[in-house]
């Protein structure tokens, strides 16, 4: 069945409020996800965003683990917190905040050229990325990274052109179901924003098996669209990818794996 994208950013959201009146989570908090004891400026700012009605610190989500497992690897001085998708504004305070480094209240010229900022989201979280990198540009912060994960944008919202102050993007998709994830990313500006790929998944040949924590409704209606959040293989790439970024070696190329090529359209 061919779905038009407004009635399918419908039937995401109805799904998606469906499945968070369906689950009763239990989430524990994750103290480390979000939480730098320092008074120092963070060396490099990593922002997640979560999908649908997901709490910043479930455990069961890709968002929420990748960010565990980031701040227990990245180097010293990283800054990373998850939000929900519906925060974008306070995700967007707590970057200026940060990039403050005198404390004055304002953002000089030197502070924002300083910024080192890496945005990644899953499913409406994705699409919240590209939305608050888009903020960012209008204030003139540079943007290192963004990573989308079955992009699901809200209506009349594009996830699908990235801002030109950001360095480089990528698209992790998959086509199966219900809710698909956003095909294809491009550049507004192709001279100032490296595309890295719009990596397909597909699940109906390579299917993950994800923990309990998700619904039934995220187990047989939208299948497809859960793996994307839970696949270790995905995730370790998103993780490659910034993990590049935080520790920038010269020689480095930012590729996918052999098996996931990015699909040109």
């Amino acid at each position: 069945m061919h779905c038009s994208v407004p009635f399918r950013i419908l039937l995401a959201g109805s799904v998606a409020i469906l499945a968070f009146s369906a689950t009763s989570p239990t989430p524990r908090a994750f103290a480390s996800v979000g939480v730098v004891h320092s008074q120092e400026t963070p060396s490099s700012i990593v922002i997640g965003f979560v999908g649908g009605f997901v709490r910043h610190d479930n455990p069961h989500h890709g968002a929420v683990l990748f960010a565990q497992r980031l701040q227990e690897r990245a180097p010293k001085g990283t800054y990373v917190q998850v939000f929900e998708n519906r925060h974008r504004q306070a995700a967007y305070n707590t970057i200026i905040r940060l990039l403050d480094r005198n404390h004055d209240s304002v953002l000089s010229e030197e502070e924002k050229s300083q910024a080192r900022v890496i945005l990644y989201g899953q499913s409406w979280g994705a699409a919240t990325a590209v939305l608050l990198a888009r903020q960012l540009n209008r204030a003139g912060i540079p943007v290192l990274l963004t990573v989308q994960v079955d992009s699901v944008s809200k209506l009349w919202r594009d996830d699908r052109t990235i801002p030109p102050n950001v360095a480089a993007a990528a698209n992790f998709y998959q086509r199966h179901g219900l809710v698909r994830g956003q095909p294809q990313i491009v550049a507004a500006d192709p001279a100032r924003t490296q595309i890295l790929g719009n990596f397909l998944f597909d699940y109906k040949q390579s299917p993950v098996k994800c923990d309990e924590g998700y619904s039934w409704l995220d187990r047989h209606v939208t299948p497809s669209h859960m793996q994307s959040e839970c696949d270790p293989r995905l995730w370790a790439q998103v993780e490659e990818l910034v993990r590049q970024r935080l520790e920038p070696q010269p020689t480095a190329v930012a590729v996918a794996s052999p098996s996931q090529q990015p699909v040109d359209k």
